[in-house]
């Protein structure tokens, strides 16, 4: 599956930004998603996971309370909900789809290109 993640920007600390990810095939209703970043000279890392029906979900323990991972099948979109901001919230953040919602990027089989979010203090 194809993905194409958007919604990026420069944000102030203390803003809000919805990222989206749209799907290229109605099999995305199947697929559990996820949502990776990796901030420059970092690991990429585990931020959300939903599974493929939308009822359950999975946060990295230091975002709970202020990320919300959601999912649209009818849209084939999942999106990622920040609040509160940081700067060390900035990052590139990618989305991917795979048979599980799990926060281990390599049990991911598909991946979006990635979109660029910037806080400023």
């Amino acid at each position: 599956v194809q993905l194409q993640a958007s919604g990026g920007g420069l944000v102030q600390a203390g803003g809000s930004l919805r990222l989206s990810c749209a799907a290229s095939e109605r099999t995305f209703s199947s697929y559990a998603m996820g949502w990776f970043r990796q901030a420059p000279g970092k690991e990429r890392e585990f931020v959300a996971a939903i599974n493929w029906r939308g009822s359950n979900t999975y946060y990295a323990d230091s975002l709970k309370g202020r990320f919300t991972i959601s999912r649209d099948n009818a849209k084939n979109t999942v999106y990622l909900q920040m609040n509160s901001l940081k700067p060390q919230d900035t990052a590139v953040y990618y989305c991917a789809a795979g048979p599980s919602a799990v926060g281990i990027p390599r049990l991911y089989k598909s991946w979006g290109q990635g979109t660029l979010v910037t806080v400023s203090s």
